[in-house]
């Protein structure tokens, strides 16, 4: 199934090149003139729950409490997620917190704080971050902005693991994000072998044909975000309309 967003940097909706998002060299497809309550009510529309908003970096908040509110209970959130302040961006009207660079100290899994979250929210309003990179023939997920290696390798075991603390993951290819060349097919068919549960996969899509595949490689677990390539990104490759009508085939 297609899964909408709304990436957030420096209060505005705009579409990254994933790898260079903590570089001086940001490259940046597509900064939109439309705000991201617009996004949300368009998405509400089209009853396409399931997608997520992304506050990367500082200055994103009324932005992004503007689209929770504009559909509430259909988007989920992340970015500078914690314990702390997890309930209170499911008061404003997410329907999950996403999480990543918090559950990780010094490339390792913080298993107290993760414990420390679901105790706070439960699982099933959380969904994992597992965002990643590869070096040599493994994923590892990646923090800060996908700028730091952890020591986590995404496989069957790490999945399975991960999946009895919360209610779905989200996984960026890092490495092809924002490049609109293609998904990372080999990792969606891991992903789709591996998880026990359901997750969106983000990263490269530039095709429809590339939400089929999806579908197919990822063994109807594997929801697909598309972002630089849509048209109301900027971009040509896909018809966000289009999207909209291959889910309500799939339903």
């Amino acid at each position: 199934m297609f899964r909408p967003c709304i990436d957030l940097h420096e209060g505005k909706v705009k579409q990254i090149v994933g790898g260079t998002l903590g570089d001086a060299g940001l490259r940046t497809n597509f900064v939109s003139e439309k705000s991201a309550a617009w996004y949300a009510e368009l998405y509400q529309r089209d009853q396409l729950f399931g997608g997520h908003v992304i506050m990367l970096g500082a200055g994103n908040e009324t932005e992004a409490r503007s689209a929770l509110k504009a559909f509430p209970g259909g988007l989920q959130i992340g970015g500078g997620i914690n314990s702390k302040n997890a309930r209170d961006w499911l008061d404003a009207g997410a329907s999950h917190v996403i999480v990543t660079s918090w559950v990780f100290r010094e490339g390792q899994v913080d298993w107290t704080r993760l414990d420390e979250l679901v105790k706070t929210i439960g699982k099933e309003k959380l969904v994992l971050d597992l965002s990643c990179r590869q070096r040599g023939e493994n994923y590892f997920v990646v923090t800060d902005r996908w700028q730091k290696f952890t020591e986590l390798v995404v496989n069957a075991e790490t999945l399975k693991k991960f999946s009895t603390y919360c209610g779905g993951f989200l996984i960026h290819a890092v490495d092809v994000e924002g490049l609109c060349k293609g998904i990372d097919r080999e990792l969606v068919a891991r992903l789709g072998a591996w998880s026990p549960i359901p997750m969106t996969y983000a990263g490269g899509a530039n095709s429809l044909a590339d939400l089929e595949a999806v579908t197919k490689l990822g063994q109807g677990k594997v929801n697909l975000t598309i972002g630089s390539a849509l048209d109301i990104f900027g971009g040509s490759g896909v018809k966000y309309t289009d999207c909209v009508k291959f889910n309500r085939r799939q339903k």
